[in-house]
């Protein structure tokens, strides 16, 4: 670390140390992407962007680590050029996010369901504290010990236990071969049948549903691609279409994403339809639905739980309505955490958790 380093990191403090002894809150900020999302938008807006480069990258490891203000588009050309990618599939949101906001919001693509959520390829981190500290949690290791793992419990805090300066990812081979059939489904039957690939050693990387047809992406060995592709059928996407449609999906660029009122349901993969007037875009499976313009005497979160789901109003949620209420035992380990991390609420102040 040299000396312009140094000054960003005491800079920093300084911005921390003034907004604790006077009450005050900081609004934590990369590349903006985000900045719809979260319950709250308070405090001075403290810049993060600046604060980049990739740190070590070791192909043979399959180990990038990185700073929190280095764009996605560098980590992925970095990646690229080894014939490797992150897995989790991060959204870009029609713009270039850093690797701090991305795993502050611990949003993942389509893949998720396949090869896992972003928390599961966070292998180690370092947290600038409301203290000054800077601390430092996990490593740049295959394996985590075993324990409390604070580093993956970063991932989707959007910001409020600190300043995500650095993070270590676990990165993945791209696929010898990959391929997308497209099939016209009903959603039920689509449903049905994600739940039904997904019980057999099929190379599946992708199940998605949207006006009338199923997209079910392969990836893998080419034998084992084209034996799925046999059992599968439907129709052969060329690479261009597929690559476009993936990428819309993974981005939120879909008509949907862009309603004024959208909700995201998480639910059990095989749940059955959810009894409102509007089609869903399916992804996950079946375990993540997408609902947009639903008419708001509708109660979406009563009706996710009639399914053992939970929604979360997307856009167009009135102030501290976003994120579905949580149980009373989560609850209160969410605010322990925080009062235990930050406990003058310096950061992202009440972005998560109403009021704190």
């Amino acid at each position: 670390m040299d000396e312009g380093d140094h000054a960003v990191l005491e800079a920093w403090r300084e911005r921390i140390g003034a907004a604790r002894r006077g009450g005050s809150s900081l609004r934590l900020r990369g590349a903006g992407t985000k900045d719809f999302y979260g319950e709250e938008l308070n405090g001075d807006i403290l810049h993060l962007g600046s604060w980049r480069g990739i740190i070590d990258y070791e192909p043979s490891e399959l180990v990038i680590s990185a700073r929190c203000g280095t764009p996605l588009s560098e980590v992925e050309a970095a990646l690229a050029a080894h014939e490797q990618f992150l897995a989790f599939e991060p959204p870009a949101f029609g713009g270039d996010p850093t690797l701090g906001g991305i795993i502050a919001a611990g949003l993942s693509g389509p893949r998720r369901m396949f090869a896992g959520a972003a928390r599961d390829f966070v292998l180690g981190a370092r947290l600038l504290t409301a203290q000054g500290d800077l601390l430092r949690f996990g490593g740049a290791v295959m394996k985590n010990v075993a324990g409390f793992d604070v580093s993956r419990l970063l991932c989707g805090s959007l910001g409020i236990l600190g300043i995500l300066t650095e993070v270590s990812l676990k990165v993945l081979p791209r696929p010898r071969l990959e391929e997308t059939r497209r099939l016209e489904l009903s959603a039920g039957q689509a449903v049905t049948a994600f739940n039904r690939w997904q019980g057999l050693p099929l190379p599946l990387s992708g199940a998605a549903w949207w006006q009338g047809t199923a997209w079910v992406r392969l990836s893998g060995a080419t034998a084992a691609v084209r034996a799925a592709r046999a059992q599968i059928g439907g129709d052969a996407v060329p690479p261009l279409d597929a690559e476009r449609f993936w990428s819309a999906l993974r981005h939120y660029q879909l008509p949907p994403h862009a309603a004024a009122s959208v909700w995201r349901v998480s639910l059990p993969q095989a749940a059955p339809r959810i009894d409102v007037p509007a089609e869903p875009l399916i992804d996950w499976g079946g375990a993540l639905r997408w609902y947009a313009n639903v008419p708001p005497e509708i109660d979406m979160r009563e009706r996710a739980r009639a399914v053992q789901g939970t929604a979360l109003h997307w856009r167009g949620a009135p102030p501290g309505k976003r994120f579905p209420p949580l149980p009373a035992a989560i609850a209160s380990l969410h605010r322990r955490l925080k009062e235990r991390f930050d406990p003058a609420g310096v950061f992202n102040r009440g972005r998560l958790i109403a009021g704190v």
